[in-house]
């Protein structure tokens, strides 16, 4: 079976000329199905480049990514716009919800832009936030709901349409120690029982510490990337 992503010499530049900046300098990076990675490196290290070629959000100006086999350098804008709809979730460290939407509207969106019947996406977000420890809270808006709940109706969201890939953009950066812990201890369960492949990025050392891999970027290269062995 394909490696789920396969970055061979891939590289990123902006600018030209003596503006040229080369965010990423010929990344070989192979991620396979089921793995828990944590990405880190300095600003500008190309980590959140890195990122974004994965959620085929940006392109590579060279080499190749191909996507559980498939590849992806050669992809129309909406052809990367139906991978991403079908198979990637996505989260972010400031929760991007609607604040006038419900819980459960929210979680609906990604089921709405597929076009997926409307009993088959409520039962499919109700089934999601609870999955995320949110049962009873599926009518309430995000201001009526804690940071970390919002978190969670997040994370919800981006599982309702059973992607094989989930992107966590320092999913706990605006959340404090405790809230912190238990959106990777969600993270890590939804890994382990439910196999989505978790892929994130974050700056904080202790956050890392769930992840089974650990790959550290630095001046647009991987200067280290190692795999953490299980107690």
């Amino acid at each position: 079976m394909a490696p789920l992503i396969a970055f061979s010499n891939i590289q990123r530049h902006y600018g030209e000329g003596g503006g040229l900046v080369r965010a990423l300098a010929g990344v070989d990076l192979v991620i396979d199905r089921g793995e828990f990675i944590a990405i880190m490196g300095p600003s500008g290290s190309g980590k959140s480049t890195a990122m974004n070629i994965i959620g085929c959000l940006d392109r590579p100006t060279s080499g190749s990514f191909k996507f559980s086999g498939l590849e992806v350098t050669g992809l129309s804008r909406d052809e990367r716009a139906l991978l991403r709809r079908n198979y990637l979730g996505f989260v972010f460290q400031g929760f991007n919800l609607l604040n006038r939407t419900t819980a459960i509207e929210n979680v609906e969106l990604p089921l709405i832009y597929r076009g997926s019947p409307k009993r088959e996406r409520r039962e499919r977000a109700v089934r999601a936030l609870h999955q995320v420890g949110l049962e009873g809270r599926e009518h309430h808006t995000p201001g009526e709901l804690s940071g970390g709940q919002q978190q969670r109706v997040a994370i919800a969201r981006a599982i309702v349409t059973d992607p094989l890939i989930l992107l966590a953009d320092e999913p706990t950066g605006n959340l404090d120690t405790a809230r912190s812990h238990e959106i990777m201890q969600l993270l890590n369960r939804l890994n382990e029982e439910n196999g989505i492949t978790v892929v994130m990025v974050t700056h904080e050392m202790e956050m890392a510490a769930y992840a089974h891999r650990a790959i550290r970027f630095i001046d647009g290269a991987i200067a280290s990337d190692e795999t953490r062995i299980a107690a």
